[in-house]
């Protein structure tokens, strides 16, 4: 069981990256949050490691913190939700965001995630209230925007939690106006909160 690596950055995309150990390259599902947080290629990196073990597969996720992880396993631990979709809601919403709207039955907020729906949003809130308990909310570090065009990775990211590409790319566009700012995560936030606002919910990839 893998529970953490560190290696340099040799590939880096928004939902995956490519860590060399040793000669040894290790491809790790991350959420937004930890993309976004890592930095330029070829720095030397650690993540924590989630191994996840089925019949046909052996998938690795990684996370910059530990706080993260322990979400993203509580996530696992709700009825209905798999690995994929819990990297997908981590990287929908940030822990100060996902906390809260779970702790408070936020079920509008927590559907505005591509993947969600509302049984899953309800299973969420029931099974995962009192758990949370334990977790505690901080601000989040600042983060190293990509230097390979940052409003590209965004749709980027955008596309890969499920939105539409066209309108991932008139939400960036949208925000960058809104915000003003080239950080990766910000611009990333004002995006989708342009995609939740409800004439946004329609663009949604499969909605």
């Amino acid at each position: 069981m893998i529970g953490q690596l560190r290696g340099r950055l040799a590939e880096k995309r928004p939902n995956q990256v490519l860590l060399d150990v040793g000669g040894v390259g290790y491809l790790i599902f991350v959420p937004l949050s930890t993309y976004a947080a890592l930095g330029e290629l070829r720095a030397e990196v650690t993540l924590l490691v989630h191994t996840h073990v089925r019949e046909d597969a052996l998938a690795l996720y990684g996370f910059v913190t530990a706080r993260e992880k322990h979400l993203f396993e509580l996530l696992l631990s709700a009825s209905g939700v798999g690995p994929s979709l819990a990297l997908r809601i981590l990287s929908g919403m940030n822990v100060e965001e996902l906390v809260p709207a779970i702790r408070g039955s936020d079920l509008e907020r927590l559907t505005r995630i591509p993947g969600v729906g509302r049984k899953t949003a309800e299973r969420m809130v029931v099974e995962l209230k009192d758990k949370l308990e334990t977790v505690t909310i901080a601000s989040e570090k600042p983060t190293v925007p990509s230097p390979a065009g940052v409003e590209v990775d965004v749709v980027s990211a955008l596309v890969n939690l499920g939105y539409d590409g066209r309108a991932a790319e008139a939400a960036v566009v949208e925000a960058k106006r809104e915000t003003g700012t080239s950080n990766f995560e910000k611009l990333l936030r004002g995006a989708l909160h342009a995609l939740s606002v409800p004439s946004g919910r329609s663009s949604r990839a499969g909605a």
